[in-house]
């Protein structure tokens, strides 16, 4: 497996609560802070609010060579309610196709699938779900082949 990360959810505050981090941390955000605003308009999707395209869609604070902190707002307007409590997921990057269709089917059997493993507009393979025990898991393998 390639890495493990914690991923953080806000209401609102990512920007705030990364710049707190970062703060104590130190580092540079990989990649900067991508906003919803930045999401391209795809087909069946309502376009973002204006008062929602500034919250962070994505932002990632390596911590480690192995760690980091990422997160993203959970806009209510896209079906995403926030309740403190369910704001964190574990982050996993696998290093291939099959080892996220295994590791995947395996934690969200008895659980839910919030997202079935699909290929992006990030260009990722990404898929979501909340195991028997409640965690919540995010499958995000990039530049998939």
């Amino acid at each position: 497996m390639k890495r493990i990360c914690n991923y953080l959810n806000f209401a609102g505050k990512t920007e705030e609560a990364f710049m707190f981090y970062r703060s104590i941390f130190g580092g540079e955000f990989k990649d900067g802070i991508f906003r919803f605003g930045d999401v391209p308009a795809m087909e069946g999707m309502p376009p973002v609010p204006e008062n929602e395209k500034n919250l962070v869609m994505h932002i990632e604070l390596p911590i480690t060579d192995n760690f980091s902190l990422m997160g993203s707002d959970v806009p209510e307007s896209m079906g995403f309610p926030f309740v403190q409590g369910n704001n964190t997921h574990i982050f996993i990057e696998p290093e291939n196709k099959e080892e996220a269709i295994k590791l995947f089917k395996s934690l969200s059997e008895g659980g839910t699938i919030t997202m079935d493993l699909q290929d992006t507009f990030w260009n990722a393979y990404y898929g979501s779900c909340i195991d028997k025990y409640g965690i919540q898991w995010m499958f995000n393998l990039q530049n998939p082949q």
